[in-house]
């Protein structure tokens, strides 16, 4: 029963935020000229963006969570980890993520990307615009969304 529990709280989590972030177009019906809604699907993993399998989900009352960071241009983050499972939509500019192992993943202006979870990361803004990038994240009351490494120098 808590499997299925958290199976559905999970399909309830991609559902209806990938529905809030998916691009709405509007197309004319053949039929009757209305309007219609068309769906993308930006993205279905089980996988960051670096290929290592998301952990199982935590146990107890989730706590979902929605963060919109606005990176200036040239803007970068300090080394980081996130606890939590969590992925987003880049909105406008091109996000450049780096591991701590140096591989690198560049996020482009709508693209959905899924974060790497308990492994050190920072981003770079490397455009010349603003980034804005929305970030879901399925926590627990009290856990931080993010750990900084401030020890770790950035090059």
């Amino acid at each position: 029963m808590r499997k299925m529990m958290q199976w559905v709280i999970a399909a309830t989590l991609l559902c209806g935020t990938t529905t809030l972030m998916t691009s709405c177009k509007t197309t004319k019906s053949a039929s009757d000229g209305a309007a219609q809604v068309v769906k993308e699907e930006l993205i279905r993993t089980s996988q960051s963006w670096d290929g290592v399998e998301l952990p199982d989900y935590l146990q107890g009352r989730p706590e979902l969570v929605a963060v919109k960071y606005v990176f200036p241009a040239g803007q970068k983050l300090g080394w980081h980890h996130h606890p939590v499972m969590n992925y987003g939509v880049l909105v406008q500019g091109e996000l450049t993520i780096i591991g701590q192992d140096g591989k690198e993943k560049v996020v482009h202006e709508g693209e959905a990307v899924v974060e790497m979870v308990n492994t050190i990361h920072h981003g770079q803004n490397r455009g010349k615009k603003p980034v804005i990038l929305y970030m879901f994240y399925l926590a627990k009351e009290g856990m931080p969304l993010a750990v900084q490494h401030p020890e770790i120098p950035l090059e």
